[in-house]
């Protein structure tokens, strides 16, 4: 890899800010329709067969990326080109086995598992991903590898073309399946949602397909330079790989291990409330539980229930997913500054990182508390006064996920890979209580769910901060991170919460909704630029970020 290939950390982040754009715009094409399709009951049977897909894919591919990432940023740092092709020779083989082993769980077991999460009718969703698992693993390696050179073009393309796919090919086989599939309507909407997440599948084998022949053409175009160091062996490399892998992997698994055991007590809880308070299943449950067979009518509403929350998590998920570009950005650009012993360039892009990701997140989840029953109800066809408590909590739960992915990437980045974990342990625990307390009392039910979230990554963000700040060197000044995105944040979720509270009587929600969003961006723009939140470092993240600086006249 030539080093004119390479992108520097605010190219490499802006790239990947672009591609996770297009890839959440496209996601979010996939998403809000299929949630408009599905009944809740089928969308808790999607996002089961999800958790089950994440707990295998997190085993397998959380913590080898980054530290694939880690050590061939540091191993080019040095010129070490050989070192660099054998960590990626032995990395590839390990996802390969990893992948494998994966694939063959989620087809094999696939039955056991839905059912061990309460919902039995979910496996034909997991048997429709479980070859999603086996190509993602593979690709892992691959983006790894370009991360490590912090070239990161073909981790944005194949991430697009992933979510191209999945959008395409998910939407259509839904719609499919649903018109075509004889039987009664719950059956089809359940059998829909598999032929949805099919569509992942698709986008994960075209993704890989592509990525794999741009590795073929690219190392015959842009070999790398020659070099004559002495690259370890297999082994020293395998082991040094899961030295850092194997602690990020316990974190992140535990946070899929708690959203399994969670998922399984909500939908327990829930069942429960309406097996004691039999008043509260609607003839209609009835009805459609003993044409679908199986299910009964306590469950079947326990699943319309948490059909509600998952749709929002949908929303949820996408500012946490944007901070992937930061993420990926911030692990070799601060490897390679600690590699080169310079510990203050590490800590002005570990502060940038932050910077970026709290003007990114702060207003996102500012907007979503304002405005969640509004943008529920206009995406998600919900009724804002159900989903709307669930939604603005949740907004503000993304916020502080965000910030702990940040300062995980950082930590991380600094070989402090076992802070991580007990920081997510110590909130999935705080997660399980507080919804075992909330969604057990029948007065909160489901609307306790999003307070366990908010609670979970509250604390786990705090403790991350706490360790970035007195674990690492040349910290972070968060003086200089989080007072001014806050406080154009909090004027900005005001000013949409009041255009719309104006607007809804006059030209209904939908249109009110879109001009709350757009009296806030405009708002959110001009405080930053006023309070001078941003930096010509922070344009840098932006094409051409250096000229908007300058016509902006920002110093």
């Amino acid at each position: 890899m030539a080093d004119s290939r390479k992108n520097s950390f605010y190219g490499g982040a802006a790239i990947l800010a672009v591609g996770s754009l297009l890839v959440k715009l496209i996601g979010a094409v996939y998403k809000i329709p299929l949630a408009r399709i599905l009944s809740d009951e089928a969308y808790v049977d999607f996002n089961a067969a999800y958790n089950i897909y994440n707990f295998f894919l997190t085993i397998s591919t959380a913590g080898l990326p980054v530290a694939l990432s880690k050590t061939i940023s540091e191993a080019t740092t040095l010129g070490r080109y050989r070192q660099s092709d054998r960590i990626f020779s032995v990395a590839l083989r390990t996802f390969l086995v990893l992948g494998s082993i994966s694939f063959l769980a989620m087809s094999v077991f696939g039955a056991p598992l839905a059912v061990l999460l309460g919902d039995e009718s979910a496996v034909y969703c997991v048997w429709c991903l479980s070859p999603s698992v086996l190509c993602v693993c593979i690709m892992a390696a691959f983006r790894g590898y370009y991360q490590g050179h912090s070239y990161m073009i073909p981790t944005a393309v194949s991430q697009i073309i992933e979510a191209t796919c999945k959008m395409i090919f998910g939407l259509a086989l839904a719609f499919a399946v649903f018109q075509l599939l004889p039987g009664n309507e719950a059956h089809r909407h359940r059998m829909s949602a598999a032929g949805a997440i099919a569509g992942v599948s698709i986008g994960s084998i075209v993704a890989l397909i592509y990525l794999l022949f741009f590795y073929r053409r690219d190392r015959r175009r842009n070999p790398p330079p020659k070099s004559s160091d002495r690259p370890d062996n297999d082994g020293a490399i395998l082991r040094r790989l899961l030295k850092l892998a194997v602690p990020i992997t316990l974190g992140s698994a535990a946070v899929s291990i708690v959203t399994l055991i969670d998922t399984k007590v909500v939908l327990s809880l829930l069942e429960k409330m309406y097996t004691e308070l039999p008043e509260l299943v609607t003839p209609a449950a009835i009805a459609q539980s003993l044409e679908e067979g199986g299910v009964s009518p306590q469950l079947y509403m326990a699943q319309g229930l948490k059909g509600v929350y998952d749709k929002c998590m949908a929303i949820y998920n996408l500012p946490s997913q944007l901070m992937v570009a930061i993420t990926a950005s911030v692990i070799p650009a601060v490897s390679a500054f600690l590699a080169r012993r310079d510990k203050a360039g590490a800590g002005r892009t570990s502060e940038s990182a932050l910077r970026i990701g709290a003007l990114l997140c702060l207003p996102m989840g500012f907007g979503l508390f304002a405005l969640g029953g509004p943008i529920t109800k206009l995406v998600l066809a919900l009724d804002p006064a159900e989903a709307g408590p669930i939604m603005s909590v949740l907004g503000l739960a993304t916020i502080f996920i965000c910030i702990m992915l940040i300062c995980n990437s950082i930590l991380q980045a600094h070989g402090l890979v076992n802070l991580p974990v007990l920081t997510v342990i110590v909130g999935g625990v705080i997660k399980l209580i507080v919804n075992y307390v909330l969604v057990g009392n029948y007065d909160i039910n489901i609307k306790g769910a999003p307070w366990g979230t908010l609670c979970c990554f509250l604390v786990a963000a705090l403790m991350d901060l706490f360790f970035v700040k007195r674990a690492i060197a040349s910290p972070p000044q968060l003086s200089r991170v989080f007072p001014k995105p806050l406080l154009a944040s909090a004027i900005m979720a005001a000013a949409a919460w009041v255009s719309h509270g104006l607007l809804v009587g006059i030209v209904g929600n939908s249109i009110a909704t879109l001009a709350g969003i757009l009296v806030g961006v405009v708002v959110y723009a001009l405080l930053v630029l006023l309070l001078k939140a941003i930096s010509p470092d922070d344009l840098a993240l932006i094409p051409k970020g250096d000229k908007i600086a300058k016509l902006l006249h920002i110093q």
